[in-house]
């Protein structure tokens, strides 16, 4: 599909409400593009299992895996990239570790977003964009922001943060590269139809930076 908007999921053990395994082939079957292993805390060993099986689950459909934070067991499960967050090594350090793997970074303004796609970032995720249950009490920083952020980067913007079917065509308004979604998925009743649901409301856009497409069998990946 050329040049579609992409739809990233990003794994919370919280946020599962079935059987992990399930969710994530469900979600991939109907639209995922991208799966982010995210696990805050916990040990290397735990997440290198989880993303090693990840890998094996979904990228014979032709998702990607990316892996939050930690480069070394990026590297070590064979994933096809990392997204870093703001506690995270510099997108340039971690360019060198990686080589052409994907490489990412969350952002919280123009400014940042501006100096990690000049540090070497592929594509940064903005958020979060609406009230949502993993950042409460922090305001929202809307479409508007987004929007400027789009315009103003030479790199695919993501936008992250409260998303769901009910919103997400008001996001791709903004000619960001797709979204990034967590409960959106991860708690629906049914993960596979709400990802259809999520891919149809998005249908008609274009991004004005494409995301890179996943290939199936590993890091060989290209423009969508």
């Amino acid at each position: 599909m050329a040049h579609h908007l992409q739809i990233h999921l990003i794994t919370d053990r919280k946020s599962f409400r079935g059987d992990p395994r399930a969710v994530l082939r469900a979600s991939v079957r109907n639209g995922v593009d991208w799966v982010q292993v995210r696990q805050k805390g916990g040990a290397a060993r735990d997440l290198y299992e989880t993303t090693s099986e990840t890998v094996a689950l979904v990228r014979g459909a032709g998702a990607g895996v990316l892996v939050n934070d930690r480069v070394d067991v990026a590297l070590a499960a064979d994933a096809d990239g990392v997204h870093l967050a703001g506690k995270s090594l510099p997108p340039d350090v971690a360019r060198g570790l990686i080589g052409d793997r994907l490489l990412g970074a969350s952002v919280h303004g123009l400014k940042e977003a501006r100096e990690a796609a000049a540090a070497g970032a592929d594509y940064v995720t903005f958020g979060h964009l609406y009230p949502t249950s993993s950042k409460p009490g922090a305001p929202p920083r809307g479409v508007r922001e987004l929007a400027e952020i789009v315009e103003s980067v030479e790199v695919p913007v993501l936008a992250v943060g409260g998303i769901d079917a009910s919103n997400a065509r008001e996001v791709a308004r903004t000619g960001c590269a797709g979204i990034a979604v967590i409960s959106a998925i991860l708690a629906a009743p049914d993960p596979g139809l709400a990802t259809v649901e999520l891919r149809r409301a998005l249908e008609g856009f274009r991004p004005r930076h494409p995301m890179p497409q996943p290939r199936k069998g590993g890091i060989r990946w290209t423009s969508c």
